[in-house]
C-alpha cells in the first residue's frame, strides 16, 4: 500500500466522482481507478459502488477514509515537527473558522500572516466549533476560531473577544420606531431562532436564553444561520437575534435596538493542538490577541 494510493483514494471519497479526483490530484482517470482497484485488492474489499449515475462510498470506503485522513494528516503533521525542529520555516497554515462570525476578524488576521509569512499557504475551511476542533484533534486543521471550549487534552484555547447581539426588526415591524424595548414586548411577536437540530454553541446560547426569559413558545421560525435569520427579519416574518456585525450589511432590511434587560453576547477565540508546532507559536496567537485588543 503506498502513501500516494492513499491520497487518490481520499480525493474519490471527498469528490464522490472519479473524473473531480482525477483532476484534483493532477492524474489521468483511468491511471486513478487503477490505483483505487489496486488497493480494493489489496484490502479484499469494495470501497465503491459505482453506477452510471454517481460513486457512493461503502460501509469499509467509510471507514477507511476515516483512518485514511488521520493517517495522511499524521504524516503532514510529522513533517511540519520535523521541520520545525530543523529551524525550517513554516510553509503551510490551516485555518478554520465559524462563518460568517470571523467576518471582522479573519480578513486583517490573514493579511498580518501574509505579510510576515509570505511564502506560507494559507488554507481556509469552515465548520461549526465541533468540527473546527475535530480537525484540530487530527491534524487536519492548524488553528481554529471557534466558540468557547475548556483547554481539553492537547487543545488549547484563548479567548479574543465578546460578541454582542441585538433584536433585528424589520423596517415595517411597529417595534422599529420605538426608543425602548422590554422584554414583555417581545411576547406579542413570532421569534426567529437558530435551529436546535444544529446543535451548536450559539444554538444552545439561545435556547437557553429564551427558555430563561420564557420566550420558547414564541418560536415561530427556524434557520441555520445569520443571513438566513436577517432575510426572515427582513421579510417581515418576525423578529430575531443577531449579532452586531449585520449592521454592515448592504441594503439591509432591519434595524438593530437593544431590549432592556438583555445583554446577549458570545464568545470568539482562537483554538490550536499544543502539539502542533505550526499553530503553536507564540507570534501567530500574538497577532490574533493584537487583534482582539485592537477591536478587530
Amino acid at each position: 500500500m503506498e502513501l500516494r494510493q492513499l491520497s487518490y483514494f481520499k480525493a474519490v471519497a471527498e469528490e464522490l466522482h472519479f473524473g473531480r479526483a482525477a483532476a484534483r490530484m493532477h492524474i489521468a482517470q483511468p491511471a486513478l481507478s487503477n490505483h483505487v482497484m489496486s488497493l480494493e485488492r489489496e484490502l479484499g474489499c469494495p470501497l465503491f459502488i459505482r453506477s452510471t449515475r454517481r460513486v457512493e462510498l461503502t460501509r469499509a470506503g467509510e471507514t477507511f477514509y476515516d483512518r485514511c485522513v488521520r493517517i495522511l494528516s499524521d504524516i503532514d503533521l510529522t513533517t511540519e515537527l520535523t521541520r520545525a525542529a530543523g529551524g525550517s520555516r513554516i510553509r503551510q497554515i490551516r485555518i478554520g473558522s465559524i462563518y460568517p462570525a470571523t467576518m471582522g476578524m479573519l480578513p486583517t488576521f490573514l493579511a498580518k500572516i501574509a505579510r510576515k509569512y509570505p511564502d506560507v499557504r494559507i488554507h481556509i475551511a469552515s465548520g461549526n466549533t465541533g468540527e473546527i476542533i475535530r480537525g484540530l484533534e487530527t491534524g487536519q486543521l492548524n488553528l481554529g476560531f471557534i466558540r468557547p471550549v475548556e483547554n481539553i487534552g492537547s487543545l488549547r484555547f484563548v479567548s479574543l473577544a465578546h460578541e454582542r447581539y441585538y433584536l433585528a426588526v424589520g423596517h415595517a415591524n411597529p417595534l422599529a420606531a420605538r426608543e425602548e424595548i422590554s422584554i414583555d414586548d417581545l411576547r406579542t411577536q413570532k421569534i426567529i431562532a437558530f435551529s436546535r437540530q444544529n446543535l451548536s454553541f450559539t444554538e444552545r446560547y439561545f435556547n437557553e436564553k429564551f427558555a430563561e426569559y420564557d420566550l420558547t413558545a414564541n418560536i415561530a421560525f427556524s434557520c441555520d444561520d445569520t443571513y438566513a435569520l436577517v432575510s426572515l427579519v427582513s421579510a417581515g416574518l418576525g423578529i430575531g437575534f443577531a449579532p452586531e456585525w449585520t449592521l454592515d450589511l448592504p441594503n439591509r432590511g432591519f434595524e438593530l435596538k437593544k431590549v432592556k434587560g438583555i445583554d446577549f453576547r458570545i464568545g470568539l477565540g482562537i483554538a490550536w493542538n499544543r502539539e502542533d508546532p505550526t499553530a503553536g507559536r507564540d507570534d501567530i496567537v500574538d497577532i490574533a490577541r493584537s487583534l482582539a485588543r485592537a477591536g478587530r
